[in-house]
């Protein structure tokens, strides 16, 4: 029974893995197709790529996933670490449906909390405030505020230039843009699949605490991600492309480039695993209000805010019904 819950565990975090990619596709190229820098298809595929490439490139944010719980060894703790990944699913699914860019990172750590609180099993609180509570309440700050800047230095350099020449400029730049980010998206979220795989291998003494992430949790996770994202994720692409706000080259390059630096900087030095929709949201707001403030559509940023602020508790919620109905079925 062990065994065939590990195998369970693994595919269902790949599945998650999948829907994480098409879900969060939009973040990496929703921009640069809407200024028409890239086509669909061409633009989906420089992210599936970029996607796998990020994904080999660190374990620290896997490391810091797989220590957001401890649930207990054996079988009960893969049921916990099933029932955190069904809850992430769920919530992802459903966002997607509405077109919503919530947070499949949230999701997932809200889901694992959840059944860990419905289990009884630990919970890091104290890693979770510091690396996922406070990055999730700052970073969209810091993506607001360092592209509204940029934005406006750009403005500033260029401001004598012939705006059709600027804008063909950074319609090229946005492919060096667009790269960075989906290799951003695949650095963060990849690993944090690899984190819950490396977790339930943790609960069954696959491997030990210290131990590397086996190459086939690498290669698994990356190829899963990058499938997903290849896949693409429209309903949600039309909300980040055109209905916060129509962005031209010069802005969807701001909001792109700081979107990258962040995921960057949070995923080598402080090893926190955000959001990368968090991240390239607030991107284009910021980017977008150095038009004017009114040209964001503030109606559509608080529908988007708002399933933010649901992600973590939602995802918990069924989490945690979750491990109550698997704990029926598999006393």
């Amino acid at each position: 029974m062990e065994l065939v819950l590990v195998v369970a565990v693994v595919l269902i975090a790949l599945v998650f893995d999948y829907t994480n990619g098409f879900h969060d596709a939009a973040n990496a190229i929703a921009t640069s197709i809407s200024t028409r820098a890239l086509t669909p298809r061409i633009a989906l595929t420089l992210a599936a790529v970029m996607n796998f490439a990020g994904a080999l490139l660190g374990q620290e944010v896997a490391s810091t996933v797989s220590d957001v719980i401890t649930p207990p060894d054996g079988s009960h703790g893969l049921v916990v670490v099933l029932s955190g990944l069904v809850g992430a699913i769920t919530w992802n699914l459903t966002t997607w449906y509405f077109g919503l860019p919530s947070s499949s990172s949230h999701a997932l750590i809200g889901g694992l909390v959840g059944a860990a609180l419905a289990s009884g099993s630990v919970v890091a609180w104290s890693a979770i405030k510091a690396k996922v509570l406070i990055p999730m309440v700052l970073s969209p700050l810091v993506g607001f505020l360092v592209a509204f800047s940029l934005m406006v230095a750009i403005m500033w350099l260029f401001r004598r230039r012939n705006p059709g020449k600027i804008n063909r400029g950074f319609r090229m730049a946005q492919t060096l843009s667009a790269s960075a980010m989906a290799l951003g998206h695949g650095l963060q979220d990849a690993q944090k699949t690899m984190g819950v795989i490396f977790l339930a291998l943790l609960t069954t003494n696959h491997v030990q605490p210290g131990d590397g992430l086996p190459w086939w949790v690498i290669a698994s996770a990356a190829t899963a991600i990058s499938l997903g994202t290849y896949s693409g994720g429209w309903r949600i692409m039309r909300t980040m492309g055109r209905r916060i706000i129509h962005l031209d080259p010069p802005r969807a390059f701001s909001a792109e480039l700081t979107a990258a630096s962040i995921l960057y900087v949070t995923a080598f030095v402080y090893h926190a695993p955000i959001s990368t929709t968090h991240i390239i949201t607030s991107g284009v707001m910021g980017a977008g209000a150095t038009k004017r403030l009114s040209a964001v559509r503030w109606g559509v940023a608080k529908s988007i805010v708002g399933a933010w602020i649901l992600t973590f508790p939602a995802a918990g919620l069924v989490a945690a019904a979750m491990y109550g109905l698997l704990q029926f079925f598999l006393p």
